[in-house]
């Protein structure tokens, strides 16, 4: 959960290294976990998948998160 108690100007910073190192020729895969949407606001995933009890329940792109986001789990996954 690599946003956890980081402030806003924090949150840019480590995205913006996050995003250097995914277009880097490198060509990483990455894996962010976290339980917010705030840190997506700068770095746009491929693929959202949404685990409860340690198992994958809904898969999507980026647009998984905004619906999250407005309609709470339960809507999405329930």
């Amino acid at each position: 959960e690599i946003d956890t108690g980081l402030d806003v100007d924090s949150l840019k910073s480590v995205s913006e290294s996050i995003n250097r190192y995914i277009k880097s020729d490198k060509k990483p895969g990455v894996l962010i976990i976290s339980h917010y949407q705030r840190i997506f606001n700068y770095i746009k995933p491929n693929f959202v998948h949404v685990l409860i009890k340690g198992n994958i329940v809904k898969t999507g792109n980026y647009s998984l998160i905004n619906r999250i986001e407005k309609k709470g789990y339960a809507t999405i996954v329930g």
